[in-house]
């Protein structure tokens, strides 16, 4: 049994977690389950929508949480990288861009939750990640793996940084008061989507409330 192949039983646990907690809100009371009865005929979007919806629910109250979280989501990811030199045929370009990916973003995380979208670790960290996927389809096109073991790279290599650094935009919010005095924009990210949307869909329940 190779490394990749064991990581692939990780990979379909976090997998299920997220499922689980996506489906425990879909299924429950609230405005949540108001809001996901629109989208019923498109059941895994609100799936995930759900899920989305919660994790950044909890990344804004408990940031300095999130951000160890992250940090330690990094580390790991530079873990997998160094044992795939040793356990995987990785071209190094796929490695490298892998490490890179997580040195960058390292660099975004010291002005966490504050993100500077042009960046240079920002942009850096997407082409990277465009790069690393490019160089990931050539490469499991040439050299035959089961698809859990794809997916667990994918998912534990490529996607878990990403997409805690996305969540996580739910608190890029500017609330220092002297910072904020200078600055008329507005409060941007995930969560904030996602009232808009709810405000959007919802607007005859908004005005009941009143």
């Amino acid at each position: 049994m190779t490394f990749l192949s064991l990581l692939s039983y990780f990979s379909l646990l976090v997998q299920i977690c997220f499922v689980t907690v996506s489906i425990g809100l879909y299924g429950g009371t609230g405005e949540r389950e108001v809001v996901l009865a629109r989208f019923q005929h498109v059941s895994v979007l609100a799936l995930a929508a759900a899920g989305l919806y919660y994790l950044a629910e909890l990344v804004e109250e408990y940031t300095v949480t999130a951000k160890k979280v992250i940090t330690w989501l990094v580390v790991g990811s530079v873990a997998l990288y160094v044992v795939f030199i040793f356990t995987e045929r990785f071209s190094w370009t796929m490695v490298l861009c892998g490490l890179g990916a997580q040195a960058l973003h390292a660099a975004i995380l010291k002005n966490f939750p504050y993100v500077k979208f042009m960046s240079p670790s920002f942009l850096g960290a997407i082409v990277l990640l465009l790069l690393n996927h490019y160089l990931a389809f050539i490469y499991f096109q040439q050299q035959y793996h089961p698809f859990a073991e794809v997916m667990a790279y994918f998912t534990l290599a490529l996607w878990l940084v990403p997409f805690a650094l996305f969540v996580s935009l739910s608190a890029n919010g500017d609330n220092d008061i002297v910072t904020n005095y200078f600055s008329s924009r507005k409060k941007l990210g995930l969560l904030s989507l996602f009232n808009y949307a709810k405000e959007s869909l919802l607007p005859e329940r908004n005005k009941k409330a009143f």
